[in-house]
């Protein structure tokens, strides 16, 4: 495979920590972005805050994929919400070549059916990776020691040339990536995981460890289970992140909260529940389960964005109320 120049889509948290560590560590990079945040990104770079440091990398950045001169050994990794995909995977449609690996590293599990309409070699990425994209041209990455984990595959399964080289060029800019046939596996584990994303924005930190981050969990295991689609364990998921990887403070300051919660902060307007609590609901109905608190959870987010309100503006008890109503 020649080496690749990555094209990330989508410079925020996550995929500005990807591009900022595969640029430090010498390869080439492209960064997809839009709005205020492209602007400071053309004007001044980006500047990724980590534990151990502060740096501003002078990365190329585009406003859509028909602003590059795509060649061969490109590969688009895909970092935008679920609720952005469909518009992305359109934009390269009309500018890049559909046979360019693309590498879907995002939260769900619809992504990578929705790309796999387009490209035929698709690849999913799980990703671990605490990361604040709140200031235009500014991504702070609270991991460490490294800063994320990413194991990859294809999708729906197996590895490749592909799969091994991208796991070799992630590896050596600051994260830890295997190859994995069955990456779904642990993409839906994480599928559960970020079913407590919609509590945390609703309410803050102390949503996730709520009791309905539990009974919302039990939803999805169940739907799962009905779905026969396998998932890994708790204590798989444990085991890969090991020592690799904890969340730490950037500059003194804690990481204020993930994806969800940062859509909220930011006034985005729209949230990723659909594809998270979402995805339990929709798998509940297909297969006869009730999810009643994903449906609740899914709902408030949206309702939550849609009116431009902050994270943390109910309390538990406010979603008990809206629960007993669903």
């Amino acid at each position: 495979m020649t080496r690749p120049r990555y094209i990330i889509y989508g410079a925020g948290a996550v995929g500005g920590t990807i591009g900022a560590r595969l640029f430090e560590s010498g390869h080439d990079v492209v960064l997809i972005a839009r709005g205020a945040h492209l602007d400071a990104l053309r004007a001044g770079g980006l500047r990724l805050d980590s534990p151990e440091s502060s740096v501003t990398l002078a990365i190329p950045a585009a406003g859509n994929p028909g602003e590059i001169d795509w060649r061969d050994g490109d590969v688009v990794v895909l970092t935008t919400k679920t609720q952005d995909t469909t518009a992305a995977l359109d934009a390269l449609s009309a500018a890049a070549p559909s046979t360019l690996p693309l590498v879907c590293a995002q939260n769900g599990v619809e992504n990578e059916r929705l790309a796999l309409r387009h490209h035929p070699h698709v690849y999913a990425v799980c990703v671990m990776l605490p990361a604040t994209h709140l200031e235009p041209g500014v991504v702070q990455s609270n991991g460490a020691p490294l800063s994320g984990i990413l194991d990859i595959g294809r999708y729906p399964e197996g590895t490749d040339e592909g799969a091994e080289q991208i796991a070799t060029d992630l590896s050596g800019s600051r994260f830890s990536s295997l190859p994995d046939p069955l990456v779904m596996r642990s993409k839906y584990a994480k599928l559960l995981m970020n079913l407590g994303n919609a509590l945390e924005a609703a309410c803050g930190p102390v949503g996730r460890g709520s009791d309905l981050y539990r009974r919302a969990r039990q939803e999805g295991e169940a739907c799962l289970r009905a779905a026969g689609i396998d998932f890994a364990s708790m204590e798989e998921d444990r085991a890969r992140r090991g020592d690799l990887m904890r969340i730490q403070p950037v500059a003194g300051a804690r990481r204020g909260g993930g994806s969800s919660w940062q859509s909220l902060a930011r006034g985005s307007g729209t949230i990723e529940s659909d594809y998270l609590n979402g995805e339990v609901v929709l798998l509940g109905r297909l297969h006869g389960v009730p999810t009643p608190v994903n449906e609740m959870l899914q709902r408030v987010a949206n309702e939550l964005a849609r009116s431009g309100a902050p994270p943390g503006s109910l309390t538990e008890a406010d979603l008990e109320k809206r629960l007993a109503a669903v």
